[in-house]
């Protein structure tokens, strides 16, 4: 005599639930973190235009100062994300 057996996984639907969760998690975390870093780049930046104006001789206002490390933030955050860094990935054989 054959007997059947139902048997219900609802596993995969809950673990691509919670994936998703935790995948959404680790990206708020991940920007979070990027945006502390960006922040104390900017901060650095300003300490070293200031340094550097006073070794030069100069006397700039806040207002240049921070105009100026913005720039020489942003262009330092764009070039660490640029969409060319993605064509030097290795596909692990030792191939690009």
């Amino acid at each position: 005599m054959r007997t059947t057996k139902f048997v219900f996984h609802l596993g995969p639907a809950r673990m691509g639930i919670l994936d998703s969760v935790g995948g959404l998690a680790g990206s708020i975390i991940a920007s979070i973190v990027m945006l502390v870093f960006a922040i104390l780049s900017f901060f650095v930046t300003v300490f070293i235009v200031q340094v550097g104006a006073g070794l030069a001789g100069y006397s700039p206002s806040g207002d240049f100062v921070a105009l100026s490390a913005a720039i020489l933030a942003g262009a330092a955050i764009s070039a660490g994300a640029s969409p060319l860094s993605g064509l030097a990935s290795d596909d692990g054989r030792g191939m690009r």
